[in-house]
């Protein structure tokens, strides 16, 4: 292949804007809320979030003190019993719910099954049920699940083809479930326009947050979206396995009945009464005992947000991921990267992916130089940036880094497996 070199001119130029932007940067003061290893660019946030300060002085207090000290009097004394709903209103804060609507707890695969079951019983005389055929695994996987036990047509429609198919369709249709950001490619979609197109077809939408919420502003009750999940360990920075959450507009509460009636979802919880009575509100879609280690820990690392407005998390995201283009475009395209983020920033969440066919082998030598990104198959590399932590500077050098390794061929091509995630 032949390729065209980088000229010292060029990397003089992009020094210079790193520079420039990170000067100017009015949320630079927040990365001293994270606990980042020295000497490593670290751009995987939107597969794990990095350890908040906020965390280990909580958790040390949760397992001597309260867990330690205070044992099961915890549950009344320490608040243990609210933390689903007490984190569940924080996290719907941020993704624009009003209190009482958001709910903590579980994964993101049951939260999803939950939702997804709850949803299509409140339209019980469509037989469709509409998901992204590119939707993460276990979105696919749970839609499929639930059209077998509901007896639904499961049908795989793109977002971009939804309107079409909502006109020939449309009186069929039970629930919509699509995600805001694409997770191989950071495309964004238009969570106002779907939810309206969805609605005016008399059908639910679900959406799947899991990487968009923290990222970029989501209004889930202005745009009158129905049910929706996410992951508390992405951007949220909750912790490898961190609890999930589930919304459910208000409107829907009296009617909602969730597949899984776990007692924590019951009127009277401790009553022990023999038949199932579900709890008002979204208390309802509680489920089994809340992992509380975990829970009190995604509570703490939340605080990393306080004081933050998320429309200046989206700014500086977009400048982010702006700069890591045009890092792509000047220094890595010579080198057989392209990109598959859309440029238009109305179009983009809060990654950049390129397409590279030696992804897995040069992901592996990013991380021996360290730089942290992931891949996903089969040959996209991805680049998170969280706004709250993240610098130009450190873009270039990831940039700068790959570009490097892929001239020099300081790759193995095929690379032996490390393990299972890649």
């Amino acid at each position: 292949m032949t390729t065209t070199p980088t000229t010292t001119a060029q990397v003089e130029d992009l020094t210079e804007v790193a520079a420039r932007l990170d000067a100017v940067d009015s949320l630079a003061h927040l990365r001293e809320r994270f606990l980042l290893p020295p000497d490593v660019v670290y751009l995987d946030g939107n597969s794990l979030g990095p350890l908040p300060a906020a965390v280990p002085p909580v958790l040390t207090d949760v397992v001597t003190r309260q867990w330690g000290a205070d044992l099961i009097g915890s549950w009344n004394d320490n608040g243990w019993w609210e933390a689903p709903l007490r984190v569940g209103d924080t996290i719907g804060a941020l993704i624009g719910a009003a209190p009482g609507q958001t709910v903590a707890g579980d994964s993101t695969s049951v939260q999803s099954y939950t939702a997804l079951d709850a949803a299509v019983s409140l339209r019980p005389d469509r037989t469709l049920l509409v998901t992204d055929p590119d939707h993460f695994p276990t979105d696919r996987f749970m839609a499929a699940a639930v059209a077998e036990r509901r007896n639904l047509d499961l049908r795989p429609v793109a977002p971009a083809d939804l309107p079409r198919f909502l006109r020939d369709e449309g009186d069929q249709v039970a629930v919509v479930s699509y995600s805001p950001v694409d997770f191989r490619t950071g495309e964004l979609f238009d969570m106002h326009a779907l939810t309206r197109a969805v609605h005016d077809a008399g059908a639910l939408v679900l959406w799947d947050l899991c990487h968009a919420a923290g990222a970029l502003p989501v209004e889930l009750d202005l745009i009158e979206a129905d049910f929706a999940v996410g992951c508390g360990y992405k951007y949220l920075n909750g912790g490898p396995g961190a609890p999930a959450y589930l919304y459910v507009a208000h409107r829907h509460h009296r009617e909602l009945r969730t597949p899984l009636p776990g007692w924590t979802g019951h009127a009277d919880p401790f009553g022990l009464t023999r038949d199932y009575t579900p709890a008002p509100g979204i208390a309802r879609a509680r489920i089994g005992t809340p992992p509380i280690l975990s829970l009190l820990a995604l509570e703490a690392a939340l605080s990393v947000y306080d004081g933050v407005d998320i429309a200046e998390v989206r700014a500086k995201s977009l400048s982010l991921t702006g700069f890591l283009l045009r890092c792509a475009e000047d220094l890595l395209t010579p080198f057989g990267f392209t990109s598959v983020t859309p440029s238009d920033p109305h179009r983009r969440g809060s990654q950049v992916s390129l397409r590279h066919p030696h992804a897995h082998a040069l992901t592996r030598a990013l991380a021996d130089h360290g730089v942290i990104a992931d891949m996903r198959a089969p040959d996209l590399l991805r680049f998170g940036v969280n706004a709250l932590y993240t610098t130009h500077q450190e873009l270039l050098t990831a940039a700068r880094r790959l570009r490097d390794i892929t001239a020099e061929g300081a790759y193995d091509p095929t690379p032996r497996a490390s393990g299972p995630v890649t």
